[in-house]
């Protein structure tokens, strides 16, 4: 069986710096009176990040969200300046370039480039939740990345969600439940996107329809 560590590269705490300056189930969708903040894109004005480094981009383009990693072993990610406490995040996430190899998902609680909660997939079919406490990452509840079944594969699109409810944690793809933990290490903070390479640079997502709802 296939496993892989996730890694976060210490060269990425410099990019994003700068770009920041399992048991199967199906879950309950919250009723849209309920939406905290949404975005499909189409206003670059937004609040999202726009920055375009050598190791990658974060930008609006064509009604998407597009986050583009050019170099290995690291992660890029991007918020849109907000504070949450309980949160259901939710968004469509298209693989449209770079390897299978690769992680993309959601933020929760995101005090700062150091310290945030992390809901990640690849295009290979794995899934991993996780925290990130003063530039240190721990998957919460494995040692490595997981395989599912639910997450499609290759250059296809996946919806992720992510239930940050109290000290629980819940990562979903497509409408399955893939994990869920309990950790209280952070208990509020910003929503973001993110997407990484490993040894393969060039991931290239692009995100849309992204909610946040209240449970």
């Amino acid at each position: 069986m296939k496993t892989k560590l996730y890694l976060l590269a210490m060269i990425s705490v410099l990019v994003l710096a700068a770009l920041a300056c399992g048991s199967t189930s199906t879950p309950t969708e919250p009723p849209a009176s309920d939406v905290l903040f949404q975005d499909d894109f189409s206003d670059d004005s937004s609040g999202w990040d726009q920055v375009n480094v050598d190791e990658g981009l974060t930008d609006y383009t064509n009604g998407v969200y597009r986050i583009w990693v050019n170099t290995t072993s690291t992660d890029v990610w991007a918020n849109p300046g907000l504070n949450f406490t309980d949160t259901i995040v939710e968004v469509e996430a298209t693989k449209v370039g770079g390897p299978d190899d690769n992680d993309f998902g959601v933020i929760c609680r995101y005090e700062d480039s150091s310290n945030f909660y992390f809901f990640i997939i690849s295009s290979d079919g794995y899934y991993g939740l996780g925290k990130v406490v003063d530039g240190e990452q721990t998957i919460l509840g494995a040692e490595e990345l997981m395989p599912s079944d639910a997450i499609t594969l290759g250059n296809v699109t996946n919806t992720i969600r992510a239930d940050c409810v109290g000290s629980t944690l819940t990562l979903y793809a497509n409408g399955t439940q893939l994990a869920s933990e309990s950790d209280t290490t952070f208990t509020s903070g910003d929503v973001g996107l993110l997407a990484g390479t490993f040894n393969d640079p060039g991931t290239d997502i692009h995100f849309d329809n992204f909610v946040v709802r209240q449970p």
